[in-house]
């Protein structure tokens, strides 16, 4: 069933339709009153086609003629392919249903060859939207993830808009289903130049949910909002003239008119038609008799008419008003039930009624013709008869969110397939990729008949599908599962949903049960029992919950409890490794026994699951700390596609957050910027994106490197000793960023003092290798600020030592810089010379960059400027690869003081500088490829590599940058 593309054309706000007895012209009344909106619709259309992405919004009351001005603009319209839907509330909880009826008509229009063309690359998910009964090569029992749909349904759209300008009309917004809601409001901010005009309208006080969605897709940057008022007393006069068939009816008729109806068109209409039947003429002799009729007589008048017709006809009008407009006529025949011939017959008789539109597809004039209907029957009966709704599409196989949508209006149905219906409708809403959907499903499975047992499963659906987006309420429903769930299998995955969504949310605070306690009760059932799978598991999971929160303690550490030989076969012992390698990584032991053990438990790892997310947790974090950043950014994507094939969004966003540690890691100061960003911006229906601190302490580290110290200052006051009445491992990391920022305004000592406090955290949560704790090396640096240098070569010179044990080629290159640092004469300059030649064989661009700075000045306070302008000129060549603005002016002075010449005002090409300008004027892409006679894309690769080569994160940093950066001539002296 589609309305999409022209169907809603006959759709008009006139509650009679063309009856037989309408005297002077066939069809609906014309519009009055609305060139103004007219003219402005116009407007928007032409700044649509000069190339800019647009939305109008027609709002106003119910029957103000909202639809019947858009239907009427959309007619006339040209230059654009158009398709309209009208949303409907029985709808509105259809995952991307708005989105199907929009796109899937333009699409089927298309040639194969074209087809395939549009289609190409939009993904499995996408396809499934577009058409859900059709055969596709995906896996039906994957799941969406929420980012790549939405890219993917972008791609198509402007594939869509680049053959011929697109216009997406959406009738009754406020009944839109939120996934769609969420896919519109992310094409208006990303089409930029696409021309795509999405026009809507909404009824005055009613917004669809969620609200920031709806105010994302409506706001004044983009949107043009054009309120309808009531009609003036000459568009009254004009449409009594075309009602009665009277050129000139008497003025004060007319003014009668308008004061009955205060210019409300619905009503006025409605007023006129009921005052044309009864008798009454344009006259000053009858404009008294208007005071009969008016604003109450419009639902009256609805009942009367719907009393006029057969029974058949009053059947067919109750079962149109549950089903809904545009259902098959052999539904409704079997709703009724009665042969389709009569029915059909029923509607052609309500028709002549002036109540079913024009078109086969039955369909009310307008809504307030099903609201009218609706209001003679009780809540009891409209919840009856939406059960009798689902039952006959259930029986005649309509799909399943169709059916699910009567049984959540008519509450609890009898029987045992409304419940599979709701669960099945569910899965299939986090196979598109819309969780929230099928949260709403499963929220009114709980309500049907269940024994306790299958209320329980549903309870733990519902926490599977709420971790999607919401870790609050799926510690909620894992909670509540956990009650009646007696499956121990069951139960771990119950636990394991809980942990995940506690440790999802900020600082692990979404409250409930304390998962360490039920994960510790749960090994020794299943220890007991001989399941030495289950046993290893909830071991892995007791020792995430360790690391992620020194403060839980249990009674035995996992490596004492389970021994694991050489060969590893099961996810378990996987697990297990995983642990052990991270745990001996933390206690500072040789790099090749770690990569011994991460090495197997990363052979042939399984999927991705909520119970195994530990293996692939501490895998991860063991690579980072390694330095082996190729597969820690290797591992990240292949772990963000398996998100994509389950809806793990939250789970998407955290491993975003890691790949800019990976950057970061690597000293890639912009491009860390930059994922830093994303990870922050990614769509999410609730709350934070997960560890939040390590996003802002990464960000500040960006910040630092980029010389926004009132940027890094503004983002550290975000987190305040409060975090540290149960601090997590993210709490001393963020210690070492703050001591960085205090370093970087001059107090050396605040710097000192937080950098001991982080210190002690590490070592109470059992870490010592400086790869993941270097506290002491930048309290080394600090105290050399201070003046006391015995004390901070001590420090440098244990954490030195701790760094030769675990053998981690940074981490030793990182103290043995520190220990130069803190030594005075030739010695000193042995080690930061050392410290160089072991950074050069490492990822670690930024650390090698500043080690040459200090081997630079050290060279240049030996009064040797010859080594000192190479050491220096090549640290500035990193520094500016890796984007850190901060370490460049440095380096660019110190290389100045060496004699080394520096000129222009960046390092950019003289394309890149070009269009560095123009975009820091506030010029679009496309502005400025037409401006320069270049493609979109050679200005995207320009922009990009401007971006990185200044250190910044976008377009707004840009205009400052040009300005304070300046540059190095290659191979200048």
């Amino acid at each position: 069933m589609n309305d999409g593309c022209r169907g809603d054309r006959a759709v008009r706000d006139d509650p009679r339709g063309a009856g037989p007895d309408r005297p002077g012209h066939e069809g609906p009344l014309p519009l009055a009153g609305r060139a103004a909106e007219l003219a402005a619709l116009d407007e928007v259309a032409e700044e649509v086609l000069a190339g800019q992405t647009r939305v109008v919004q027609l709002a106003g009351n119910a029957g103000m003629g909202k639809s019947a001005l858009l239907h009427h603009w959309l007619d006339g319209v040209r230059r654009f392919r158009d398709v309209r839907v009208r949303c409907h509330r029985l709808r509105c909880d259809f995952a991307f249903g708005t989105v199907r009826r929009l796109l899937h008509p333009l699409v089927a229009a298309a040639g194969e060859r074209e087809r395939r063309t549009l289609l190409e690359g939009v993904g499995d998910t996408v396809l499934r939207i577009l058409d859900p009964e059709a055969p596709w090569g995906g896996d039906p029992e994957t799941y969406a993830d929420a980012a790549e749909t939405l890219a993917g349904l972008d791609r198509l759209a402007f594939r869509l808009s680049r053959r011929e300008p697109l216009l997406l009309a959406v009738d009754d917004l406020q009944w839109i289903d939120p996934p769609s809601l969420r896919w519109l409001a992310h094409l208006v901010h990303r089409a930029d130049t696409h021309p795509i005009l999405v026009a809507v309208t909404t009824r005055t006080g009613e917004r669809p949910a969620p609200g920031d969605l709806y105010d994302a897709l409506v706001h004044p940057a983009t949107c043009r909002t054009l309120t309808l008022e009531p009609l003036g007393p000459a568009d009254v006069a004009r449409l009594v003239a075309l009602e009665f068939g009277e050129p000139r009816p008497d003025p004060s008729f007319s003014a009668a008119c308008h004061a009955a109806t205060e210019g409300h068109p619905l009503f006025l209409r409605a007023l006129l038609c009921d005052a044309r039947r009864g008798g009454v003429r344009p006259t000053g002799e009858d404009r008294d008799r208007i005071r009969n009729f008016g604003l109450p007589t419009l639902l009256r008048e609805v009942r009367h008419r719907v009393g006029q017709g057969s029974p058949a006809v009053a059947e067919l009008a109750r079962g149109l008003a549950v089903l809904g407009d545009g259902v098959p006529w052999s539904l409704l025949a079997a709703y009724c039930g009665t042969g389709e011939a009569v029915v059909r017959s029923a509607g052609a008789e309500l028709r002549s009624l002036g109540l079913l539109g024009a078109g086969d597809a039955p369909r009310f004039v307008h809504r307030v013709v099903r609201e009218a209907v609706l209001a003679e029957w009780t809540p009891q009966e409209v919840g009856a008869a939406h059960a009798n709704a689902a039952q006959v599409l259930h029986l005649s196989g309509r799909p399943d969110e169709e059916v699910a949508a009567h049984v959540m209006a008519a509450g609890t149905v009898s029987g045992t397939w409304p419940l599979e219906v709701l669960r099945r409708a569910a899965g299939e809403a986090l196979r598109r990729g819309a969780p929230e959907t099928a949260v709403t499903y499963l929220r009114h499975a709980v309500f049907q008949p269940a024994t306790p047992a299958e209320h329980a499963r549903v309870l733990l659906e519902l926490a599977v599908a709420a971790s999607h987006y919401d870790p609050g309420l799926a510690v909620s429903y894992s909670t509540a599962a956990l009650e009646n769930l007696t499956d121990d299998a069951a139960r771990s995955k119950a636990v394991a949903v809980l942990a995940y969504s506690q440790l999802m949310s900020r600082g692990g605070r979404a409250g409930g049960p304390d998962p360490a306690r039920l994960a510790t009760e749960l090994s020794a059932r299943t220890g007991a029992a001989g399941d030495r799978e289950s046993l290893l598991r909830m071991q892995a999971l007791i020792e995430w919950l360790r690391f992620e929160r020194p403060s839980v303690r249990v009674a035995a550490r996992t490596e004492e409890r389970t021994a694991v030989g050489p060969d590893v076969h099961t996810p378990g012992e996987r697990q297990l490794l995983a642990v052990r390698a991270f745990a001996a990584l933390r206690a500072g032991e040789p790099a090749d026994r770690v990569t011994d053990l991460v090495d197997r438990a990363r052979a042939n790892a399984p999927a991705l699951s909520h119970d195994l997310f530990p293996l692939h947790y501490f895998v991860a974090r063991s690579l980072l700390y390694l330095d082996d950043l190729d597969a820690a950014d290797d591992l990240c994507g292949r772990l963000l596609d398996g998100t994509k094939d389950r809806g793990m969004a939250l789970l998407a966003s955290s491993l975003m957050v890691y790949r800019a540690a990976v950057e970061l890691r690597r000293g890639h100061v912009a491009q860390a910027a930059a994922v830093a960003r994303t990870a922050s911006e990614r769509p999410r229906a609730q709350g934070e994106p997960p560890y939040r601190m390590t996003l802002d302490t990464i960000t500040i580290d960006v910040l630092l490197a980029q010389g926004d110290l009132e940027g890094a200052e503004h983002l550290a006051a975000f987190h305040t000793a409060v975090e540290s009445a149960e601090p997590s491992w993210e709490w001393p990391r963020f210690l070492l960023s703050l001591a960085s920022l205090r370093s970087a305004r001059g107090d050396h000592r605040g710097a000192l003092t937080l950098l001991r406090e982080s210190g002690r955290h590490f070592e109470a949560a059992g870490v010592i290798s400086p790869a993941i704790a270097p506290w002491r090396s930048r309290a080394a640096a600090a105290g050399l600020r201070l003046g006391s240098g015995r004390d901070a070569r001590e420090l440098a010179e244990e954490e030195l030592e701790l760094a030769r044990r675990c053998r981690i080629p940074r981490t030793i290159g990182v103290a043995l810089h520190a220990v130069g640092r803190a030594t005075e004469g030739a010695r000193g300059l042995e080690l930061v010379a050392e410290a160089i030649s072991i950074l050069e064989h490492t990822p670690a661009e930024l650390e090698l960059a500043r080690a040459l700075h200090t081997f630079g000045r050290a060279l240049l306070r030996r009064g040797d400027k010859p080594g000192a302008r190479t050491a220096l000129r090549r640290g500035l060549e990193l520094a500016a690869r890796c984007g850190a603005s901060a370490p460049v002016r440095s380096l660019q002075q110190q290389l100045h003081e060496a004699g080394g010449r520096t000129v222009g005002p960046c390092f950019l090409t003289a394309g890149e500088e070009r269009v560095a300008e123009l975009a820091a004027e506030g010029r679009s892409n496309k502005q400025i490829a037409e401006h320069l006679h270049v493609s979109l894309r050679t200005v995207e690769t320009h922009l990009t590599a401007a971006y990185r080569k200044l250190g910044i994160g976008g377009r707004h940093a840009l205009a400052e940058a040009l300005k304070s950066v300046p540059s190095v001539v290659p191979g200048g002296r």
